[in-house]
């Protein structure tokens, strides 16, 4: 018998008017994106994330192709919404690393307050999507946004502008209490939709701020503690949040129920081996394994690609790290030294959650992997970040090269000599 599988239209992008507004501002941004220097940390950074990408591209099509067919009758369905938004999420990183970064420092009031606002909205019955028993997003149709990301994006901002104005002055715990203050107060509204995973991505954004803007030690010792004593009580108070944890530290003893998840996850891993099964001949995502294509997608990827394409994508995450913190230490100043240092802990830090719940090191949580995850808004603030730290990288003046001494003739060695014995 002979399966006829429906048929796909393709995707085709609307023709803009050249002399249009919107054609306009994309050439200026394209003129501005040429004009600036390419140095090697910029020219890494963005092979590093372009690679990811891609990545994230060939693993979201095949493992999602089998929910998408199950769900919705085709196996480009996930693909294809991913595509879209990777090419928004291009567009961002482009737009953000012509754009100078001192820029933000004026628009970050603004995305604070639209992200509060958001926050506020999401929580609204009826307005806010519901999924899972979490109120998290806002949109209609296809089309839908995570405030908490943008929120993430102002904090960010408007951290590193506050702490960058007193740089000098942060010995004095009042200097840095509004920082506090802000990460609590969008901290609480995102814990009441609830998200605790998006929570704890922001208290990493918070805290890399003040251990780059040299904030004392013992403030952050202080800091530290009090965190993961909220972070734990968190953890344990909401029975499915103690289900995780619980699981996490036996997930065999319950792996049908509580364990079922890092049980499939550990056993796609296994199945791999150092080769991998094969690109699209993985068994984890013939629904075995829940969320495959979004926070588990790294399972997939140790089965399809094993060892080797695990250690791929470790090295590519390894690597942003060194240059993310590289250009930190030699920005201009200190506002765009907060920027990189906070974009990159960030992303590496979301990196280390999610592939830590993956392999069994963390209690499972819902933070994605970044650009390898299926997921729209966050895919391209997480590019927006990416293209704040190429920016800064871009306008990082580069390193002088000592120049070696010239050698001295023998008649400049002899007036040399003269000369010390004159002296002396």
């Amino acid at each position: 018998m002979t399966v006829i599988s429906p048929r796909v239209p393709r995707l085709r992008m609307p023709r803009i008017d050249r002399r249009s507004p919107i054609a306009r501002a994309g050439s200026t941004v394209v003129a501005r994106h040429r004009a600036l220097p390419r140095p090697p940390m910029y020219v890494i950074l963005c092979a590093t994330v372009g690679v990811l990408n891609i990545v994230g591209l060939v693993m979201i099509l095949s493992a999602s192709s089998v929910a998408a067919l199950s769900d919705y009758g085709s196996s480009w369905y996930f693909f294809d919404r991913q595509l879209i938004w990777a090419v928004m999420g291009v567009l961002a990183f482009l737009a953000a690393s012509s754009f100078d970064y001192h820029h933000w420092r004026r628009i970050a009031p603004a995305l604070l307050a639209i992200s509060i606002i958001g926050l506020f909205v999401v929580l609204i019955p009826g307005v806010g999507i519901m999924v899972d028993g979490s109120r998290r997003w806002l949109g209609v149709g296809p089309l839908t946004v995570q405030p908490s990301e943008i929120a993430k994006l102002a904090l960010l901002t408007c951290g590193a502008s506050l702490l960058a104005r007193r740089i000098e002055r942060l010995h004095d715990w009042h200097q840095w209490l509004p920082v506090l203050v802000m990460l609590g107060s969008i901290g609480l509204l995102v814990m009441l939709e609830p998200d605790l995973d998006s929570a704890i991505v922001l208290a990493l954004i918070g805290f890399s701020l003040l251990i780059v803007s040299g904030v004392r030690r013992l403030h952050l010792a202080m800091l530290g503690s009090s965190a993961v004593v909220l972070v734990t009580a968190l953890a344990f108070a909401a029975p499915y949040r103690r289900a995780r944890m619980l699981a996490f530290m036996h997930p065999w003893k319950d792996q049908a129920n509580t364990g079922y998840q890092i049980a499939q996850s550990l056993i796609a891993l296994g199945s791999g081996g150092v080769n991998g099964v094969g690109l699209g001949a993985g068994r984890a995502k013939w629904l075995f394994l829940p969320n495959a294509h979004t926070d588990f997608i790294f399972a997939v990827i140790g089965e399809e690609l094993g060892l080797i394409g695990c250690l791929l994508v470790l090295a590519l995450f390894a690597g942003l790290g060194l240059v993310g913190f590289r250009v930190a230490r030699r920005a201009p100043d200190p506002f765009g030294m907060l920027l990189a240092a906070g974009v990159t802990a960030w992303i590496v830090g979301q990196a280390a959650i999610n592939l830590g719940a993956v392999v069994g090191l963390l209690p499972v949580s819902g933070i994605t992997l970044p650009f390898l995850s299926a997921g729209g808004s966050s895919l391209v603030i997480t590019m927006l970040g990416a293209g704040i730290l190429a920016n800064v990288a871009r306008r990082t003046p580069p390193l002088e090269k000592k120049k070696p001494a010239a050698k001295q003739t023998g008649a400049q060695k002899t007036g040399t000599l003269q000369t010390q014995r004159a002296g002396r």
